[in-house]
């Protein structure tokens, strides 16, 4: 397996993203469209980024200087207990409201109580399990 975040890893998550249905069809339903990065919170920048348009993945790999609309953080050990055993909502609350998990770009409260971004984002987690 390739490390947490790197291109190749990236690229598997890409692919894992584009064939969850329940990720890209409610997404795209509502147009969405961000460059996510992804990464450690003791680091400057995140290490990796994705790129989705209308719902669907169309770009991954290392950070290199995007602008960002989402930048997700949180400790290796976290991001592995999500991958192998994806949250709910209510669990993803608590890492948030804990620090576990941390937004340096974009608004977790206003997403979380978007019922069309909240669901899809409960499933990403589950996309990088199969990364």
């Amino acid at each position: 397996m390739s490390e947490v975040f790197s291109p190749e890893w990236m690229s598997g998550f890409m692919n894992a993203w584009n064939a969850e249905p329940e990720l890209v069809g409610p997404l795209e339903k509502i147009s969405f469209n961000s460059t996510i990065g992804y990464g450690f919170v003791d680091e400057d920048t995140p290490r990796g980024v994705l790129v989705v348009e209308g719902g669907k993945a169309v770009s991954a790999g290392a950070y290199n200087g995007e602008e960002l609309n989402w930048d997700l953080r949180a400790a290796p050990d976290h991001w592995q207990k999500w991958m192998t055993k994806p949250p709910g909502m209510m669990a993803l609350g608590m890492a948030y409201t804990s620090g576990k998990l941390k937004f340096k770009v974009g608004d977790y409260a206003a997403m979380i109580k978007d019922p069309r971004m909240a669901g899809p984002f409960i499933k990403s987690f589950a996309a990088m399990g199969n990364a």
